[in-house]
């Protein structure tokens, strides 16, 4: 359904950061709208990695990615901002002050000031290339992204991959998956030092099988039941492991989409900011989170909340001009009614 909305601030991405911003462009009495290309809020925290544990946000010392979000959900609440979710914003035109938004739905979006919290832009996962794939993906035998661990429970789960998300899940699936076999091209791994080494003492243990150095080969089966995954080492040898499940974790593609055709300074496929106030190149035009970069960016979601609060500081003037911000305390003002 095609939907014009008019509002102070349009932020594209609804993500951690993109919901933290709007409590902050809230506390500053600005009103703000969220839009996204997927379905729901969350982000890759929804999407990708709802049960994965957070050891980095504050006061947590440890927080599901999915709990967090309900979190952040319950925190924005009181500012009751407008959600256009499942849409891809394709258009910008007008100037600081005057934005106009457009969506591949067709929806109008009239804004002072655009941020954007997009992530890295659109994320699909890298396939690898095995005949018969998509055939074993509709039946689900093989994922590329795990919601529930339980759904998992008593399957044979093959793991390939080396970065932090074939490590975590082979450590979270213990005690749950009948079997775990990681595939991996070396023996060195791209995750964080500590998680690697219970990697390895999983493995010592006889909870987690490594199977080192292998690549997939193909997918057995029929009518996308999976019943193995064929592995060769370097020299060409084939290994079958017997398999209920293929999670393949080897990151995924990001893509800024029609973001990228407006004329934003960019880095790497991410958007140049300036640190103190997070705006683009374009006036008007803020990015935060990981979407963003400048020198000493960190790409941890504890940055992405504090860039947050930073654009929304900056953004008061361009809704409010003239208007001067005495800023205040959270524990003295409250949540604004």
């Amino acid at each position: 359904m095609r939907t014009e909305i008019e509002t102070d601030i349009a932020i594209i991405g609804a993500g951690p950061a993109g919901l933290f911003a709007v409590f902050e462009l809230g506390m500053l009495k600005l009103r703000s709208v969220l839009i996204d290309a997927l379905g729901e809020i969350g982000g890759q925290c929804t999407a990708l990695y709802p049960e994965k544990p957070i050891y980095d946000i504050p006061a947590h010392p440890g927080i599901e990615a999915g709990e967090l979000i309900g979190a952040l959900e319950r925190q924005i609440a009181p500012f009751a901002a407008p959600r256009l979710l499942g849409r891809r914003v394709e258009g910008l035109a007008g100037a600081c002050g005057d934005f106009t938004l457009t969506t591949d739905l067709g929806d109008i979006v009239r804004c002072k000031a655009v941020l954007i919290a997009a992530g890295a832009g659109a994320f699909g996962p890298n396939r690898p290339p095995l005949d018969g794939l998509p055939e074993y993906e509709a039946t689900g035998a093989v994922q590329y992204y795990v919601r529930r661990r339980e759904d998992l429970r008593g399957k044979r789960v093959v793991i390939a991959g080396g970065g932090d998300s074939a490590v975590d899940w082979a450590l979270a699936l213990r005690g749950i998956a009948a079997s775990i076999q990681v595939v991996h091209r070396r023996p060195k791994f791209r995750a964080a030092p500590e998680s690697a080494a219970q990697l390895d003492a999983a493995a010592a243990a006889g909870e987690v099988e490594m199977v080192i150095p292998y690549q997939l080969h193909a997918l057995n089966g029929d009518a996308g039941r999976l019943t193995s995954v064929s592995v060769a080492d370097l020299d060409g040898t084939l290994r079958d492991l017997p398999a209920d499940v293929l999670l393949p974790f080897f990151g995924l593609s990001m893509d800024l989409g029609p973001i990228a055709a407006w004329g934003l300074a960019l880095e790497r496929h991410h958007l140049s900011v300036t640190p103190a106030t997070c705006e683009t190149s374009i006036p008007g035009v803020f990015a935060i989170g990981d979407v963003a970069t400048y020198p000493g960016k960190l790409k941890l979601i504890l940055q992405g909340f504090s860039e947050a609060a930073m654009a929304a500081h900056a953004i008061h003037p361009i809704v409010h001009p003239g208007t001067a911000l005495h800023f205040e305390y959270s524990t003295t003002k409250g949540v604004p009614a």
